[in-house]
C-alpha cells in the first residue's frame, strides 16, 4: 500500500517537474491560448456537453505515468481515489463507490430500483438515455412536466409519489435545460420524498455552478444517492469515471449488483481523476471560460431573436420557434454536430458551450 502511495505522489508530482512545457498554452487562461486536444477534429463537436480543453495538465501527465503500470489490478489505487472524494465531499470512504462514468451509476440505482418493483419518477424533459432498460426491467416510468420556465416541478413530483414509488430522478442542474433547483427548496424536497422512495440526484454539472452540493446530507438519510463524474468539468469524458455518494448500507446494496465494486475503471482513468482533483488551477480556468463563452453565445442568440433558457451548465437550451432557416442544415453545411429537438412545442434544443473560436463559428454557421 506504501509503495503504491509513493508512487501516486509520483505522479502527481512528476507533473511538476515537467514544467508543463508540453501544457505550456494552460499558463495563460485566456481562451485562445487554450488548444483541445483535438485540434484537427472535424466536425466541431457540440453534442454531448464536453469540456473542449481536455484533460488538465496534471491529468494528462498522470495518464502517460500510469500506462507502465496498467498491467496489474488498480485495487489499491481505487482506494486512495475513494479517500480523496470522500474528503472533497465531507463523507467517509464507506459512502463512495467507483463507477465507468456516471453512466454506470445510473444503470445500478435503476437496477436496484427493479428489484423492489413499482414505479419510479422523473422530468419530462431531462437525462432520460439510462432510462430506456426500464420497461424490460420490469418498472413503469412516470414522467412530470417542467414548469414554464424549465424547472423541476418539484411539489408535482411530491405528489406524484404513490405506495409504488420506489425512486425520484432529479438531475440538478438539469440536462438538457440547464436550469438549477433552489438549493432550500431541494433539500426540503429531499427530506420529504426520501421517507417514501430514494431520491437519486444526479450532479454531473454542478460544477458549473457556485451552488451546494447535496453530498453531506447522505450520512444522515439512506434513501438519498448523488452521482458525479468526472466527465464535464474534468474533461474526462472518454476516461469513463464516475461515482456515487450514499449512506454506506445502500452502497453495500449498489455494490452487491457488481461483480466487482471500484474496479470497473481502469488504472489510468484513476491516476488521471486522482490529478485532476488537484489541479484547481485548471478547474477555475475552466470554469471562468465557461462563463464567458456562455455569455457570449447567448448574447449572440438573443440578437438573433432566439429565446435562451439562463444555463447553469456547459450548454444552452433555446427555442427555434422564431428561426427562419433549417437549424440542422446549417450546422451540417458548416461541419458542426448539434443535438436535436427536445420540445416540439417552442422548438427547443440544445448546444455545448465549445472555445470561443468554436462557438464564434458556430454563431456565423446560423446566421
Amino acid at each position: 500500500m506504501s509503495n503504491r502511495r509513493n508512487w501516486l505522489k509520483q505522479v502527481v508530482l512528476g507533473t511538476i517537474g515537467l514544467g508543463l512545457t508540453s501544457f505550456e498554452t494552460f499558463a495563460n487562461p485566456s481562451p485562445e491560448n487554450y488548444i483541445p486536444l483535438d485540434v484537427d477534429k472535424s466536425p466541431i463537436l457540440l453534442r454531448s456537453n464536453e469540456n473542449p480543453y481536455g484533460p488538465s495538465p496534471l491529468a494528462r501527465a498522470a495518464m502517460q505515468k500510469s500506462i507502465n503500470s496498467s498491467n496489474r489490478y488498480g485495487w489499491n489505487l481505487s482506494e486512495e481515489l475513494i479517500s480523496l472524494i470522500a474528503k472533497k465531499n465531507n463523507v467517509s470512504d464507506h459512502n463512495i463507490l467507483l463507477g465507468a462514468g456516471s453512466t454506470e451509476i445510473l444503470d445500478l440505482v435503476l437496477q436496484h430500483t427493479a428489484l423492489k418493483k413499482g414505479n419510479y419518477i422523473l422530468a419530462e424533459t431531462t437525462f432520460n438515455y439510462w432510462t430506456f432498460p426500464s420497461e424490460k426491467l420490469g418498472i413503469k416510468k412516470i414522467t412530470i412536466p417542467l414548469t414554464a420556465d424549465k424547472k423541476h416541478d418539484l411539489p408535482a413530483m411530491l405528489k406524484a409519489i404513490d405506495s409504488d414509488t420506489k425512486m425520484i430522478y432529479i438531475c440538478n442542474p438539469n440536462n438538457p435545460t440547464g436550469t438549477i433547483c433552489d438549493h432550500e427548496q431541494l433539500v426540503s424536497f429531499v427530506k420529504e420524498a426520501s421517507k417514501n422512495a430514494i431520491v437519486f440526484v444526479d450532479e454531473a454539472y454542478i460544477d458549473f455552478t457556485k451552488e451546494q452540493s447535496l453530498s453531506s446530507l447522505v450520512i444522515e438519510n439512506k434513501n438519498l444517492i448523488i452521482t458525479k463524474t468526472f466527465s464535464k468539468m474534468h474533461g474526462l469524458a472518454g476516461a469513463r469515471i464516475g461515482y456515487a455518494i450514499a449512506a454506506s448500507s445502500t452502497i453495500d446494496e449498489l455494490s452487491a449488483l457488481k461483480s466487482s465494486p471500484n474496479l470497473s475503471v481502469s488504472v489510468v482513468s484513476t491516476a488521471a481523476a486522482m490529478a485532476s482533483l488537484n489541479d484547481e488551477k485548471f478547474i477555475k480556468e475552466v470554469y471562468s471560460l465557461n462563463e464567458e463563452v456562455k455569455k457570449y453565445t447567448i448574447d449572440q442568440l438573443t440578437k438573433l431573436n432566439l429565446t435562451c433558457i439562463p444555463s447553469y451548465s456547459n450548454f444552452i437550451y433555446f427555442s427555434l420557434e422564431n428561426y427562419k432557416k433549417d437549424f440542422f442544415k446549417q450546422l451540417e453545411a458548416n461541419n458542426i454536430e448539434g443535438t436535436k429537438i427536445y420540445e416540439e412545442n417552442g422548438k427547443w434544443t440544445r448546444i455545448t458551450i465549445g472555445t470561443m473560436k468554436e462557438m464564434q463559428q458556430f454563431i456565423e454557421a446560423i446566421k
